[in-house]
């Protein structure tokens, strides 16, 4: 089993930046990948970035050059700093995980409660 738990969602201005950071505890070994993903109202749920165990990133779209996911591989705390924040990006931003299970041998997935981030115009 694995547990996620997201802090620093709040309420900023346009423009603002603000710092996510996602806690994993629990069965966290051989984890391959970790990433942030966000629901607005009324819209499916979108993945805004990704790394990889091999440090690799990936970013949507719509955030690349503004955002920054990372990740402390010994703590297993993935963060997410998010610059020139924009209204339409208010919504719950939630934390993913999956791993392999020494169980099952298969991939399990891992979602955190989400925080929610409102940009304000």
């Amino acid at each position: 089993q694995v547990q996620l738990v997201e802090f620093g969602g709040g309420l900023v201005q346009a423009g603002g930046s603000l710092r996510l950071s996602c806690a994993s505890s629990g069965s966290t070994s051989r984890i391959n990948s970790m990433a942030w993903y966000r629901q607005a109202p009324g819209k499916q749920r979108e993945l805004v970035a990704r790394i990889s165990s091999d440090g690799s990133t990936n970013y949507a779209d719509p955030v690349k050059g503004r955002f920054t996911i990372a990740r402390d591989s010994i703590k297993n705390i993935v963060d997410l700093q998010m610059n020139s924040l924009k209204p339409e990006e208010t919504a719950v931003y939630y934390c993913n995980l999956d791993r392999l299970s020494w169980v099952s041998g298969r991939t399990e997935d891992y979602w955190g409660q989400g925080t929610q981030v409102t940009v304000s115009s």
